[in-house]
């Protein structure tokens, strides 16, 4: 009988990747239209904890829907090391 394998608990935690679509333009309101995030997001994103960076990106997904931007399409998840 076999088990499912499990992930050894020593993998690092993967890294929140930054939204930026290398569209850098500030509307009226500091928002980039790029990638949704506000001026001050952009700059305190390397200083952010994981969580907040999350946080950070899922509202600026919900800014673009909101301007009626598309979504750019954010980096695909890591790919966990083969076994």
């Amino acid at each position: 009988m076999s088990t499912p394998h499990a992930l050894p608990s020593s993998l690092p935690p993967v890294a929140v990747a930054s939204p930026c679509v290398r569209l850098c333009t500030l509307d009226e309101q500091d928002i980039c239209v790029g990638c949704g995030r506000s001026l001050a997001d952009i700059t305190g994103w390397t200083k952010m904890a994981d969580a907040d960076k999350a946080a950070c990106v899922t509202r600026a997904r919900e800014r673009l829907q909101a301007m009626g931007r598309p979504l750019p399409p954010y980096p695909p998840p890591p790919n966990l090391p083969r076994r």
